[in-house]
């Protein structure tokens, strides 16, 4: 998938042809206080990528938002927080074993460690996995001695668009991130975790834009 931004120049183009069609380029440049070389780069972009439609001597047409260009901006435009499911949280002093039953009873990948309402570790199935395989007393060492602890946590923030998320994710080789909030508390800095957005709250994401 291509992404294009567009710029602001070419958005204002953009209307006014849509208020205009059929509008020479001429009569592009007067409305915005340019020369016609300097329109033509934009011109020649919005035409290529299927928003423009420029005909011989009659000028150009609005033809509609690109397939290419509105996928992108409707990813970038969701945040995480419209799409994040509820955290599964459990304590530092939460056994290993007692995190092994939460994980599949919530049906999870990984989850998340808080100590004082503040983010400090986060469990995956990996790391269960290493520390039974290690030989370690489930039952009695706690999560806390198996979990990633902060500041390897790679987190995203309830205002980050869908896209940052999913790169997060592929670029960390994780299944779920957790999304936070960073506040104060007195003097402390607290780290809120307020959600989780994972491979699947992304992929259900894309199967219904697809469907649109």
């Amino acid at each position: 998938m291509i992404f294009i931004e567009l710029s602001n120049r070419q958005r204002k183009i953009i209307e006014i042809v849509q208020e205009n069609e059929p509008i020479t380029s001429k009569q592009i440049a007067k409305h915005l206080s340019v020369t016609r070389a300097t329109l033509r780069p934009d011109l020649s972009i919005l035409t290529m990528i299927g928003f423009l439609d420029a005909r011989p001597k009659v000028g150009y047409f609005y033809s509609g938002e690109s397939n290419i260009n509105i996928f992108a901006q409707k990813v970038k435009g969701i945040k995480v927080e419209n799409i994040m499911s509820l955290p599964i949280i459990v304590t530092e002093k939460t056994s290993v074993y007692d995190g092994i039953v939460t994980l599949f009873l919530e049906d999870v990948g990984t989850i998340f460690v808080v100590s004082e309402g503040s983010l400090v570790g986060v469990v995956s199935r990996k790391d269960f996995l290493k520390g039974t395989m290690g030989g370690i007393d489930v039952n009695k060492v706690p999560i806390g001695m198996i979990m990633t602890r902060s500041p390897n946590i790679v987190t995203v923030s309830p205002e980050d668009n869908v896209l940052q998320a999913a790169m997060k994710i592929i670029d960390h080789e994780v299944d779920s991130l957790p999304v936070v909030l960073e506040e104060k508390d007195g003097e402390q800095e607290v780290t809120k975790i307020l959600g989780r957005i994972s491979k699947s709250n992304i992929t259900k994401l894309f199967v219904e834009l697809c469907k649109d």
